[in-house]
């Protein structure tokens, strides 16, 4: 006679810190709405839901009826509610008293709001690092879910995965439930008798004595923000019939996690590696050995043993987009270097403000990509700069720092120099080049140098591919994100085209050969450069004034041709309407996402409505001003798109001038 087995079914919402207003009610309105909706007319199925911190916030916020809704779910002992950083960091990259103040942080809303504390905790992208245990523990977390993926990595077989396992840390113990990749892909895209069904052959399948579990927890996202999930979800009926069929089931009771976590016992000690989910592990490595990592599975799949030697083929860890992305390891690093000036305050100093800048630059989204990840995204990026140019100011009011200082801020062992006023902040690359790569506008709270650097990725050989030779699902479901191929752009081969030197500021060639420069002298205003050959010298300059930056550069000695300067800028309204080039005779020359090649120039002003300020230019001669959109290719859930990730001017200047001088403004 077979047993029956507990669902331990769980979803994760969230949205990025920072993302768009009108992409969060999309969200509500196709897929965490109408789910709370059907799962209130059952309340017998028991199920576990996360909300990330900032997301919860925007509901309670805009649609507090459905949030009513949830917290009668959650009182009739419907909902398990699970806790998880505030702004849903990746827990192993944020130093440990982050990591206790963000989870603390985030158990303190749900009890405050819905009267629970959790007991268990969604680990973002579900990145295992051994390092957490202690943090969580000490949160009063007793539970983190993690992939089955983990334990076969960890010499486990797919059959002791019925249950959870308890690991330890720097004497502190905490259980681990195994999410079955088998459920994550057939719920909801099989059809709902299939997947109930499955379930109930894990019963029959079990030749345990003890209670056994099968364990889903994943995006919400899948039930109605992914492409077709709506039709299929809802208005085809997809979760009330899987609903419907579990409470059906002789075989299946559903239940929560904390409830089968009182009333089991572990099923051994077990110590994960460092991993995430499978796709993640592919989507960390640069796009040579991606390839090479895909082929191998590709091979293996075909030779029938894929399945079973899979955690053999190991990509990455999360940990390597710092690596891969020097925008993506700046803007960490730059977080820690404020972490640990914020921890260094006394305790009177810090503030509720402080605190809430520091979890925000800490949001995960931005900090990677692959197909869920923002780092693609300038919106998201923004964000994190948001916050992190704010909380520095707030850390200036406490502790001010000098106004010039040189460090290895990235550890990339190439040194930055700082310069700043309190109203704007230049970042100059020592590495020969004497370019901006972060220029900070304290009461717009905008990086002007956030862009982003094209380079090779993995994605970039499937996109000649036809469609239909991609799409691997069957005629009874839906494709999920991951198996499907589509075009949201039209993308041609010099859309791939890599960047050969980082998207800065002040990027300097002479008749088209890049110049090399060397720090010759600085003090508390201004940095100096010199480029220099036995036949001529080219000295540069770095001075800001109030809310100038003033660039001069004095020619000598016998130069001929022309001086090219590029300038790369981050403006949020990117190729959008709210983005223009104004001259100071009020006359629209053209919006950022255009090509513009104007003749004898000397002023500028670059107005953006999302930014709600304006970055002006002046020159002390005329130049020639060509403008051109940066784009990359990202993917998504969505398909393949171009983004816009900078304004890319370029001041051509003939040599025979001798001294130019550029001024950028900031209101």
């Amino acid at each position: 006679m077979s047993q029956s087995i507990s669902l331990l079914f769980g979803v994760h919402a969230h949205q990025p810190v920072g993302n768009f207003a009108e992409v969060l009610v999309d969200a509500h309105l196709r897929c965490y709405k109408p789910f709370l909706q059907v799962l209130y007319r059952y309340p017998d199925f028991k199920f576990a839901l996360h909300f990330s911190g900032w997301l919860l916030d925007f509901l309670f916020e805009h649609y507090p009826d459905d949030m009513t809704l949830l917290r009668d779910m959650v009182m009739r002992g419907q909902v398990e509610l699970f806790g998880a950083g505030e702004t849903e960091p990746v827990l192993a990259v944020i130093p440990n008293r982050d990591r206790i103040g963000q989870i603390e942080t985030f158990s303190k809303k749900l009890e405050k709001k819905f009267g629970q504390r959790p007991r268990g905790a969604w680990l973002t992208e579900r990145v295992w690092e051994s390092t957490v245990v202690p943090a969580l523990v000490d949160c009063g977390i007793h539970y983190v879910i993690v992939d089955d993926y983990h334990f076969i990595c960890a010499g486990k077989s797919k059959a002791e995965l019925n249950g959870f396992f308890a690991t330890e840390e720097d004497g502190r113990t905490l259980d681990l439930f195994p999410i079955s990749e088998t459920l994550r892909y057939k719920l909801p895209f099989s059809p709902a008798h299939e997947a109930v069904a499955h379930i109930e052959s894990l019963a029959e399948a079990s030749a345990s004595n003890k209670c056994i579990a099968a364990v889903y927890f994943d995006d919400i996202e899948k039930f109605g923000i992914w492409p077709e999930t709506y039709q299929w979800v809802y208005e085809k009926g997809w979760l009330e019939h899987f609903i419907q069929g579990v409470l059906a089931s002789p075989k299946i009771s559903p239940r929560h996690f904390h409830d089968y976590h009182t009333s089991e016992k572990s099923r051994g000690v077990v110590y994960l590696p460092t991993t995430s989910y499978i796709e993640m592990n592919e989507w960390t490595l640069p796009a040579e050995p991606a390839n090479a990592y895909a082929d191998l599975v590709r091979q293996a799949k075909s030779a029938g043993w894929y399945e079973h030697n899979k955690s053999f083929l190991r990509g990455g860890i999360w940990k390597n987009f710092f690596s891969r992305y020097p925008e993506s390891n700046w803007m960490h690093k730059r977080m820690l270097c404020l972490s640990a000036r914020l921890a260094a305050l006394p305790t009177e100093q810090h503030s509720d403000v402080m605190r809430q800048k520091l979890y925000a630059a800490q949001a995960n989204d931005a900090y990677w990509h692959g197909l869920f990840g923002g780092l693609y995204l300038p919106h998201l990026r923004r964000a994190i700069y948001n916050n992190i140019v704010e909380l520095e100011a707030l850390l200036d009011t406490c502790v001010p720092r000098p106004a010039f200082y040189i460090e290895d801020t990235d550890l990339d062992g190439v040194e930055e120099a700082y310069l700043h006023n309190g109203i704007l902040q230049t970042v100059v690359k020592l590495d020969g080049s004497a370019s901006i790569c972060e220029f900070d506008a304290y009461l717009l709270k905008h990086n002007f140098g956030d862009t982003l650097c094209r380079q090779t990725e993995h994605y970039f050989c499937k996109i000649q591919l036809d469609a239909s030779e991609m799409s691997t699902h069957g005629s009874a479901g839906i494709a999920s994100a991951h198996d499907r191929i589509n075009f949201k752009h039209q993308i041609n081969p010099s859309d791939l085209e890599v960047d050969i030197h980082p998207q800065n500021l002040f990027l300097d060639s002479l008749n088209g050969i890049t110049l090399p420069y060397r720090l010759e002298s600085h003090n508390d205003y201004r940095i100096r450069f010199q480029s220099m050959t036995d036949q001529w010298q080219i000295m540069k300059e770095f001075e800001l004034s109030g809310n100038r930056l003033l660039v001069t550069y004095d020619l000598s000695g016998g130069l001929t041709g022309q001086l090219e300067i590029e300038i790369n800028l981050a403006m949020p309204s990117c190729d959008g309407p709210g983005g223009r080039y104004i001259s100071f005779g009020s006359t629209v020359l053209g919006g950022f996402g255009q090509f513009l090649n104007l003749a004898d120039i000397t002023e500028v002003i670059m107005e953006d409505s999302t930014l709600q300020g304006t970055l002006s230019f002046s020159t002390s001669t005329p130049i020639r001003l060509r403008t051109q959109p940066h784009f990359s290719v990202s993917q998504s859930e969505g398909g393949y798109e171009k983004i816009m990730q900078a304004v890319k001017l370029s001041l051509i200047c003939p040599v025979a001038v001798r001294q130019l001088m550029i001024a950028l403004e900031v209101k």
